[in-house]
């Protein structure tokens, strides 16, 4: 199984909000995880100290009201566009040297495997390739941020 594949499992995830992905085969196994699971959240919870504090006690605390949206405020867009995604685990480069320009920009139009930023892994320097011709919409990350298997990297229309 190539990196292509891996993509193309995690592209398949996203589609259909699958949060857990396990492969076995005769000397290959793969395990995909996105998100916290269930067990993971329990765990936290039960870990978090108890509050003794008494019902009447807990609805005299004053409390900040959440914000609500009027009839005329705009609601948050969602993203639009395809994403690109960090194919693996590391710190996202939108250069490839500190006093190096970027490699792509907000309206740039990339072609199929032109290098779209690096990301390092283990003191390794990863070039990412564009894997589909389009126009850069959003940038997602700030240079130098640390970034997960599956992240947005960019966006394109």
């Amino acid at each position: 199984m190539d990196l292509k594949d891996i993509r193309k499992i995690v592209e398949l995830m996203n589609e259909h909000g699958l949060s857990h992905f396990s492969l076995d085969k005769d000397e290959f196994s793969i395990e995909l995880k996105k998100g916290t699971s269930g067990e993971d959240l329990k765990e936290l919870l039960s870990s978090l100290p108890s509050v003794s504090a008494a019902p009447a006690q807990v609805a005299a605390a004053p409390v900040a009201a959440a914000p609500v949206l009027g009839a005329g405020a705009p609601a948050a867009e969602a993203p639009t566009g395809e994403e690109i995604s960090s194919p693996m685990v590391g710190t996202f480069y939108r250069k490839p040297a500190p006093d190096a320009p970027e490699f792509i920009n907000v309206g740039d139009t990339i072609s199929e495997g032109q290098t779209l930023c690096i990301i390092e892994a283990m003191k390794v320097m990863n070039e990412i390739k564009a894997e589909k011709s389009g126009t850069i919409t959003e940038i997602c990350l700030e240079d130098g941020t640390p970034v997960q298997f599956g992240d947005a990297l960019y966006r394109l229309s």
